[in-house]
């Protein structure tokens, strides 16, 4: 058989690699957990339905990943970022999530972060000249 490495796949087939690894760790996770895999789009609109921010993430078995949040630069410090990561979290708690893990760079989100009751549980140095921060949220039992 020849191989060839390519990064130049169709867009038909640019989710196969994921899909298979999900496949795959659904036959080692718990019965009561398969199933519980769900992306998680939160946006935020103004009036005329433009996104001025969001959350990207994932609710994986027991627990949310955010990958992504971000507000407009004009809209911060307007306690917006504070109303979607709580509307993601009332979600996984909802979902009965034992915790929500994220990461941030020391130049993005890490003070609200931990104010929002998150800890730090890795750092990376030197990740593009910053630190990279690892964080989660225990929120099991806060129903």
């Amino acid at each position: 058989m020849k191989t060839s490495i390519s990064s130049n796949i169709e867009a038909n087939k640019k989710d196969y690699i994921r899909s298979r690894l999900i496949e795959f760790n659904l036959r080692h996770f718990p019965e009561e957990l398969k199933g519980r895999y769900e992306e998680l789009k939160l946006h935020l609109v103004d009036e005329d339905e433009d996104i001025i921010g969001g959350i990207v993430g994932e609710f994986c078995w027991n627990w949310l990943e955010i990958h992504y949040l971000f507000v407009e630069e004009e809209h911060r410090k307007s306690g917006y970022g504070q109303l979607l990561i709580r509307e993601a979290e009332k979600m996984a708690i909802q979902k009965k999530c034992d915790f929500i893990k994220l990461d941030t760079l020391s130049f993005q989100a890490l003070g609200f972060y931990v104010k929002e009751g998150y800890e730090v549980y890795g750092t990376i140095e030197n990740a593009g000249g910053h630190t990279h921060y690892y964080l989660k949220k225990d929120i099991k039992n806060r129903a």
